[in-house]
């Protein structure tokens, strides 16, 4: 340290303190797996009994966190040990792999990572290589897609993001359908991602029969956007579900045809409909706003209102803790929003595979993250999800939200009750 402080020893960069004691630590270490490998340490009179000795070493440059360091490998004369610490075929450290996904995920493109390396550890790796690196994960992708999952999620929300990925020789916008489902104990999980080319009612039909494959025997309650078809498809695995087309969306369709200077107005009344006790005080509220004054003069809204109107009704039979929770998707929104902010550097994806990737990396960042911060305020009880997924964000008021559930659906919730 004195000789930092003197400016006789450069503390990073090139040949600086922390190369040489990362050069240290693992040549000491390879050195150890050699004399376990023997079975005798260097000059040791046990060795003469022993066939198989030392025989010198070779360099090998390593790419690390700290830039690439030159190793002196040890080898013995028969050519039967294979290092662990640096493995044969290795040029990099597991540390800089993690740090290149972690980026990845981050939502850098693999030349953003190129020249990141190369700014600040000096490290000059390919694109093809740091794509590899990548790549690694998809294994774990394919475990994740494919997990068991519980038999009953109480509360699911699916909806779909739009990624532009690359179809021979021009580049389309495709739907990147997301479910989530909420577990007994309002933890929010996300259940898979699935790539299409649009966003429809026949795809959401297969999605929900996977997730019913995958072990999902029973969903009380589906919040999903207005998409035709979507309560049938639903219905087609699970015919006792509960199918609650979102509120936000409900009020974003209708007042599309209506101006600017008018929407907070407009916006206003429709509160009364969808605030309202019951489903006689809402449907005499949404009869007045339809012979009101933006009602005469917006017809529109109210027609997009008519239309939903059988797949809205069912959010008013519950008390305001359970609206709470079903009236919107914003909980998938929400993820959403995180996500769109991870591709919207890419411009575009090459295949369907490299956007799944990269969304299962951001969603593992993203609820890595919401898990740490619950972690600051409690202690969880349960263990991560399977295929190396942690925990998501937990549902605020959920505890008041089940005793609601339970009520009206006991004979589907007790069985599942720990």
């Amino acid at each position: 340290m004195d000789q930092i402080d003197r400016g006789e020893i450069e503390l990073e960069g090139k040949d600086g303190f922390i190369q040489q004691i990362i050069k240290a630590g693992l040549e000491r270490g390879l050195k150890a797996e050699l004399t376990e490998h023997l079975g005798y340490g260097k000059n040791a009179y046990a060795g003469r009994a022993v066939t198989n000795s030392r025989n010198g070493s070779y360099p090998k440059t390593v790419t690390t966190n700290a830039g690439d360091v030159d190793l002196v490998i040890p080898r013995d004369r028969a050519g039967t040990f294979v290092p662990q610490l640096v493995p044969k075929g290795s040029r990099r450290t597991g540390g800089l792999a993690d740090m290149i996904v972690s980026l990845y995920a981050g939502g850098m493109t693999v030349r953003d990572i190129e020249h990141h390396l190369a700014s600040t550890i000096g490290t000059e790796l390919s694109r093809e290589t740091i794509s590899k690196i990548t790549d690694e994960v998809l294994d774990e992708v394919l475990a994740w897609q494919n997990r068991p999952l519980d038999a009953i999620y109480p509360i699911m929300y699916l909806d779909a993001i739009v990624v532009k990925v690359r179809d021979g020789h021009h580049v389309k916008n495709k739907a990147a359908h997301v479910a989530v489902g909420v577990d007994m104990d309002g933890i929010k999980h996300v259940l898979g991602i699935w790539i299409a080319a649009t966003e429809g009612a026949r795809f959401w039909a297969g999605v929900c029969a996977e997730l019913a494959n995958r072990g999902v025997k029973d969903v009380l309650i589906v919040c999903c956007d207005g998409l035709t078809g979507f309560p049938e498809a639903i219905s087609a695995t699970w015919p006792h579900a509960t199918v609650q087309t979102c509120v936000v969306h409900l009020i974003r369709a209708s007042t599309r045809f209506v101006s600017y200077s008018d929407r907070k107005q407009v916006a206003a009344c429709l509160r009364t409909i969808y605030t309202a006790p019951n489903q006689e005080a809402a449907r005499q509220a949404f009869d007045d706003f339809a012979v009101g004054q933006w009602g005469v003069k917006y017809p529109a809204a109210v027609k997009t209102w008519e239309n939903a109107w059988e797949r809205f009704t069912p959010f008013l039979a519950f008390p305001p803790a359970l609206r709470k929770v079903i009236y919107t998707t914003n909980s998938i929104e929400s993820l959403n929003y995180q996500l769109r902010k991870v591709t919207k550097n890419r411009g575009h994806f090459p295949n369907d595979q490299a956007a799944t990737k990269l969304l299962w990396l951001a969603i593992c960042n993203i609820e890595d993250k919401r898990a740490r911060e619950r972690s600051k305020t409690r202690t969880s009880t349960r263990a991560s999800t399977a295929g190396g997924l942690v925990e998501g964000a937990g549902t605020m008021g959920w505890n008041q939200a089940l005793q609601h559930l339970m009520l009206a659906y006991p004979e589907r919730l007790e069985p599942h009750l720990r």
